[in-house]
């Protein structure tokens, strides 16, 4: 399995560098199982697609305004972008800077206050910060939202609102679970409506996922970790949702992570079922890898060659999935983290 194996041709005019008016008015291209024909819909139709019973499992993540700038004191500027906040207002960030700062240099911030660097972990520098209000408080209000690197503009006013999903409760994430971007009131009413249970798992979506693969053998890729929490209660749901003949659809590939990382496959009694999970995870999924905790995955549009697209491939078959985005260019469909959206059924 090569990295080139997943690369596809993309207009730079399909990129969306902006979300739509409303947010459930996105495309929806439906791609049902086996070889039956594309439907090109909008988010909106959702309902529709689904039946009384089923569970829609939703990313509740936050994410926070993770990019600071600075200075060092030798007055070169600095960029912080913020991976992981920790205990005693410390934090796992990217730093770029025209020198690389040593262990106990003091960085000052642009919004007041310094950080201390505590030194190097890989790729990522632990940072403690001594800011006004405490560090969650404080980035909240000099904080700038960090929009993924294909978004070639600076955020505006409307981002805070639009870069959050309507359900984001569990602050933590640098990036949002774009699939549920789709989602606002007015379609969940009309999902309430129908009778389709809704679940949360929280998976705090890191920098990392905008990392590309750097080696042309997908297996010696190094997966970054994230920290998720899959809870009782949506184990529970999840269980009673298959005994009543239910379908589990996965809102975003970071609820299928969730959910694959909390899956028991170790021996009796708990092998091949769902448990409670809470901590962190370096699961990568790509083909040859059966995924077993959902039945259906909505979805966006992904970078070519990237491990989400690698996942999406593990789920509905890669010839598959391919043809839907070839179909998809063809359309016109929007690409990424701002654009439209595909509802992938499992290949059974």
């Amino acid at each position: 399995m090569k990295k080139s194996d997943f690369h596809y041709e993309l207009p730079e005019a399909l990129i969306a560098q902006a979300p739509l008016a409303e947010r459930s008015a996105s495309r929806l291209l439906v791609v049902p199982a086996g070889e039956g024909a594309f439907s090109d819909l909008q988010v909106r139709d959702l309902p529709g697609l689904l039946r009384a019973g089923d569970l829609l499992v939703f990313n509740d993540t936050r994410v926070i305004p993770a990019r600071l700038f600075g200075h060092k004191d030798s007055g070169g500027r600095v960029e912080i972008l913020i991976e992981r906040l920790l205990p005693d207002e410390q934090a796992r960030a990217q730093v770029r800077a025209s020198k690389p700062p040593k262990a106990n240099a003091w960085i000052a911030l642009d919004g007041g206050g310094r950080a201390e660097v505590l030194g190097r972990e890989g790729e990522f520098y632990r940072l403690r910060f001594e800011v006004e209000d405490g560090l969650e408080s404080w980035l909240l209000r000099v904080g700038r939202l960090p929009l993924p690197p294909y978004i070639r503009r600076e955020p505006g006013q409307d981002d805070a609102e639009r870069y959050q999903t309507v359900f984001a409760r569990q602050v933590g994430a640098v990036a949002a679970p774009t699939a549920g971007l789709h989602f606002d009131e007015p379609l969940l009413a009309a999902l309430r409506e129908r009778g389709v249970q809704f679940g949360h798992v929280t998976l705090h979506v890191g920098a990392g996922t905008f990392q590309p693969v750097r080696v042309e053998d997908v297996r010696e890729h190094a997966m970054h970790s994230e920290w998720l929490n899959v809870g009782a209660e949506l184990v529970a749901q999840v269980r009673r949702t298959r005994e009543a003949g239910g379908r589990v659809i996965a809102v975003g590939t970071t609820v299928v992570r969730a959910l694959e990382s909390a899956w028991c496959s170790g021996e009796a009694p708990h092998a091949g079922e769902l448990r409670p999970f809470s901590g962190e995870t370096r699961i990568f999924i790509f083909p040859g890898y059966r995924i077993r905790s959902v039945d259906a995955l909505l979805t966006n549009f992904h970078l070519p060659e990237s491990t989400l697209l690698m996942l999406v491939s593990a789920f509905a078959g890669k010839d598959r999935v391919f043809e839907a985005y070839r179909h998809a260019v063809e359309r016109r469909y929007r690409f990424f983290s701002y654009g439209d959206a595909m509802l992938l059924w499992g290949q059974g």
